[in-house]
């Protein structure tokens, strides 16, 4: 079956005419438009093969007998047919990612489909940041894989996280932090979080991330190491005799090396803070800024998070 897309964009095209968006005005300015989506399935323009409603969009037969699911516009989310594996899928992958994830969860994408983004526009800072999502999108790594996102707090690096596993069909969400009693602030951070997640996400809240490691298969979120670090310290009683946690530190580096699943952590790079004016501080900033360098260099990738931009660390 081939597929040609003329035109990839939304329905006003990108740029859109008279938006102002750094987006819009970024491509007018390198003189490059892309026009409203088209599909040729074949040779044949899609609107003219058979094809069925379905909500969110059309279930369409190709003229050899293929099956393409097809997004009808920005924001929709098409509904797959019963029991069928399709040979493509047109999603609005610009605005509804996770939607590509509930598809293969579902098993109506497979590692044979064929995913194409359509309905392109201003919701995407440019072209060049949909093709480096789309290395993650459209062919999900499996794992031994190790990621290791840092920034700074409000950084979005845990945004970033969850957008590099937003397709995986079986996502593993690692929380560790729990809510703190009294602290509204801090449980509404941790729920604003909850919302942002998949619903099919499975979550684990616990604080040990080597168990979880060992174990894990499929794809695994872990958000953060920093606040694992601080439990660890609690646990072991290392405040007062930062070495206590040193064993702990061990264990879940070992476990990040010999993971088996598609791993992305989250981490705060303590070194973009002031020293802390505590002992307590300081020996935790120690800590994590090692076990940071540690995971790092055990990584397959690891990129720094500031203002929601991401600069990959060779």
């Amino acid at each position: 079956m081939e597929i040609e897309l003329p035109g990839t964009a939304g329905p006003r095209g990108w740029p859109e005419p008279g938006c102002r968006c750094a987006s819009c005005n970024g491509l007018r300015a390198r003189g490059t438009a892309f026009e409203p989506t088209r599909a040729l399935i074949d040779g044949v323009p899609l609107e003219d093969l058979p094809r069925r409603e379905v909500p969110g969009g059309y279930d369409v037969r190709a003229p050899g007998g293929g099956r393409v699911l097809y997004a009808s516009g920005p924001g929709a989310r098409p509904e797959p047919a019963a029991g069928v594996v399709y040979d493509a899928v047109l999603l609005d992958l610009a605005g509804c990612p996770e939607h590509l994830g509930l598809l293969r969860h579902r098993g109506a994408v497979a590692a044979t489909t064929r995913v194409f983004a359509v309905h392109n526009d201003h919701r995407l800072p440019s072209p060049e940041e949909l093709r480096r999502r789309l290395r993650w999108w459209t062919r999900p790594e499996e794992g031994p894989h190790r990621t290791l996102l840092l920034g700074g707090v409000r950084s979005g690096k845990s945004a970033e996280a969850e957008l590099r596993l937003l397709t995986h069909p079986r996502v593993t969400y690692v929380a560790t932090a729990a809510p703190r009693r009294g602290d509204a602030e801090w449980t509404a951070r941790i729920e604003e979080h909850r919302r942002r997640r998949p619903h099919w996400w499975r979550t684990v809240e616990t604080t040990d991330l080597a168990g979880v490691l060992s174990s894990a298969t499929g794809a695994v979120l872990v958000d953060g190491v920093g606040a694992w670090l601080a439990a660890a310290m609690d646990e072991a009683g290392a405040w007062d005799d930062p070495s206590r946690v040193d064993p702990l530190l061990e264990e879940l580096v070992a476990a990040w090396r010999a993971a088996r699943a598609r791993v992305v952590a989250v981490s705060d790079e303590v070194g973009l803070a002031p020293v802390p004016l505590t002992a307590a501080g300081r020996a935790f900033g120690d800590r994590l800024g090692r076990l940071n360098q540690r995971l790092a260099a055990e990584s397959e990738e690891a990129a720094l998070v500031v203002a929601g931009r991401v600069l990959e660390l060779r």
